[in-house]
């Protein structure tokens, strides 16, 4: 096969292994830069240009679409779907998950359980919104951040209420979000390829950090999932429309909770610490889809 891995580093650890995997295992593979490819939609229909030249003959694509150029990776995404290319994630599953409030929105509403949030542009009623929490420090996110960027505890309703109206004046939206304490800086990341989950591991923050993200500093070791914690991962990524994703999960008095699910997970992380060979079980599930 001729596979494509949409990837703006071709020297990532995550697009280096799945070109491997996909050569190991006899396919042509060629990394592209979504970010230069023109998009020509006229009456001969849509076309891809790179570089100057039309792709043609591609079966299947392997996007790896960063969250800063999201809505152009989706139209690059678009424009092989239109054109019956494969692809490991569809664009609509890509702008779905990627935009942390309507992911969460969604997945409550399918009655998955998350961390209390709440979303508000309205300055003059973060106090009395803040009131919703028990306990006094709150979790303040940006809605679109990415690698525990843009994340901060507040130690106190009055210093999130500082944080909210700085995020607020620029322009940036954020949800204040329940600090759950038992989680002890750690989460749960579980991968899932095809419906199946491939590899499960724990994150733990670095001591004085909350955030559990391997870009922080935090350590990571292979962690065994419960049954009620596997249902869950697979029912988010369902919910999603995602085939290749990452679920991270808190672990709660009250059962697990979702944090994100991740359209575009690192490889690096998770085949290190559980020494699985996920690149090769994405190519082989790419496989299986165009080749049936």
């Amino acid at each position: 096969m001729n596979i494509a891995v949409l990837s703006r580093n071709p020297a990532l650890y995550s697009t280096q292994s799945l070109a491997r995997a996909a050569r190991v295992r006899h396919h042509f593979v060629r990394i592209i830069d979504y970010m230069n490819c023109d998009l020509i939609i006229d009456d001969n229909g849509l076309q891809i240009s790179y570089h100057g030249q039309i792709l043609r003959d591609i079966d299947a694509i392997i996007p790896r679409i960063g969250a800063s150029v999201t809505n152009y990776g989706a139209a690059v995404i678009r424009q092989f779907e239109e054109k019956n290319v494969f692809t490991t994630l569809s664009s609509s599953a890509l702008v779905k998950a990627r935009d942390k409030l309507s992911c969460i929105q969604l997945l409550v509403s399918k009655g998955l359980k998350a961390p209390s949030s709440v979303i508000s542009n309205n300055s003059m009623m973060y106090k009395e919104l803040l009131q919703r929490f028990v306990g006094d420090e709150i979790v303040v996110k940006l809605v679109n951040g990415t690698h525990g960027i843009g994340v901060l505890l507040a130690d106190n309703h009055r210093q999130a209420e500082s944080i909210m109206e700085a995020f607020n004046k620029g322009k940036q939206q954020a949800m204040m979000q329940e600090f759950i304490r038992e989680s002890k800086g750690s989460d749960i990341r579980i991968l899932v390829v095809d419906g199946e989950i491939v590899g499960s591991m724990k994150r733990q923050a670095r001591p004085g950090e909350f955030r559990s993200n391997l870009h922080r500093g935090g350590s990571a070791q292979i962690e065994t999932i419960n049954e009620e914690e596997k249902e869950v991962a697979l029912k988010a990524v369902e919910y999603l429309g995602l085939k290749v994703a990452g679920v991270d999960m808190l672990r709660s008095k009250r059962g697990p909770l979702i944090l994100e699910v991740n359209a575009s997970p690192g490889l690096e992380g998770i085949e290190t610490t559980t020494k699985v060979d996920i690149a090769s079980r994405i190519i082989k599930f790419v496989e299986r889809s165009v080749l049936k």
